[in-house]
């Protein structure tokens, strides 16, 4: 009698451990899948504010395909719109500016639409500065994995560099 007490025991401990590791074992899985998402998400709003930013008044034409790059067609349609007035305060200016990455971060994720901020230098020259000058430009980009991880909106942000 005491070794069958002793058999359920051990049977009930070890089915209460093998649901706690498959358990575990699921979190890391879920943990590992989220993080590799955030990456993801991350650098597709590095890459857009990178080319975003990056801008040649003498090749409009390239920084408009590089405003529409993986955006929805709704989006850059939007852009197409604008693309008239952008060049008309480009030109005239003469402006050009390179941009150099700083971080980009995941500040939520809802049903595969991620809120993704992207921080980046930014050395800008034109007509009026031509000596150069240098800013932090932050883009605030709406990101959806359901749709091949196309860009949706993007805008700007009026906060700082977040902490570390």
């Amino acid at each position: 009698m005491v070794t069958g007490l002793i058999v359920a025991a051990l049977i009930i401990a070890t089915g209460t451990f093998a649901a706690l590791y498959l358990s575990a074992r699921g979190d890391l899985a879920d943990n590992e899948a989220r993080a590799a998402d955030n990456a993801h998400a991350e650098q597709v709003a590095a890459d857009y504010a990178l080319g975003a930013s990056t801008i040649d008044y003498r090749d409009t034409t390239g920084w408009l395909d590089e405003l529409k790059a993986n955006t929805t067609p709704q989006l850059a349609a939007k852009f197409d719109a604008t693309a008239q007035q952008l060049e008309q305060i480009l030109l005239p200016l003469q402006w050009t500016s390179s941009a150099t990455p700083i971080t980009s971060v995941v500040t939520s994720e809802s049903d595969g639409i991620f809120q993704v901020n992207a921080f980046l230098n930014v050395t800008s020259t034109s007509a009026q500065t031509p000596q150069g000058t240098a800013t932090t430009v932050t883009y605030s980009l709406t990101i959806d994995k359901n749709d091949d991880w196309k860009i949706t909106d993007v805008g700007g942000l009026d906060g700082a560099l977040p902490g570390n």
